[in-house]
């Protein structure tokens, strides 16, 4: 695959292809640029003309799987059958699977600094699942007061699901029963959530990277910013 792209002329996506073979085989860290240039074919001083070192390249691969885990969100609550929370339970089992089905490179985007405040991840897994989050507010399943910060529970649930399967502290024989775990968790947050009808004063906001990026960001076009919510600041993964 890797050497395809490059023979294709596309260098670059060859170097990530060929990085994401390697964490797959040996983890996140343990390979180098050197490496990755060798199953593409190419000296290192080429594969420097696109990334200028070894944690670029990790930190342009951990954007590409962002993406694509966004897109698989995105996929897997557009496919539901139900538009209420049966949507973010179909979230939910489409980013635990995801993990369980790719170990090694979902700890490469679990663990902190994968990516940088200069990302540019479209779509990150952080917006659908606020846009999801504010489509169920608007549509009255979800209390506006329990919106602020709500991405935090559901995301907090679902991952820490994800990490205890993929650290096997957790076993379930089959993709089937971890479905169905997943999905009576996101259905038990979601409904302590409906429970909430006023935002506590002075609880406390989370930040990631990602949210910080986009309070630093220049504002985007209308079509990409985020919808206003029904009370208080704006949250983000």
């Amino acid at each position: 695959m890797a050497k395809e792209r490059y023979h294709h002329g596309d260098l670059r996506g060859a170097l990530l292809d060929a990085a994401e073979t390697l964490v797959r085989e040996r983890g996140a860290d343990g390979w180098s640029l050197r490496e990755a240039s060798a199953r593409v074919g190419v000296s290192p001083s080429a594969a420097y003309h696109h990334f200028g070192s070894r944690d670029a390249l990790v930190s342009a691969l951990s954007e590409v799987v962002l993406a694509r885990l966004g897109n698989r969100l995105r996929d897997a609550m557009e496919a539901a059958l139900e538009q209420g929370p049966e949507r973010l339970a179909a979230c939910g089992r489409a980013y635990v699977t995801w993990a369980v089905e790719d170990p090694a490179v979902a700890r490469l985007v679990f663990r902190g600094g994968a990516t940088t405040a200069q990302s540019t991840i479209s779509p990150h897994p952080h917006d659908v699942l606020t846009t999801e989050l504010d489509r169920l507010t608007e549509s009255g399943h979800l209390p506006p007061g329990a919106r602020p910060g709500a991405e935090f529970m559901v995301w907090a649930a679902i991952h820490g699901l994800a990490i205890l399967l993929i650290d096997g502290l957790v076993h379930i024989d089959d993709r089937e029963g971890i479905e169905c775990h997943t999905e009576r968790l996101v259905f038990a947050t979601f409904n302590g959530l409906a429970r909430e009808t006023a935002p506590e004063p002075d609880r406390p906001t989370p930040t990631t990277t990602h949210t910080r990026r986009l309070t630093q960001s220049p504002r985007p076009p209308a079509s990409h910013r985020p919808r206003p919510r029904p009370e208080g600041p704006a949250e983000g993964l």
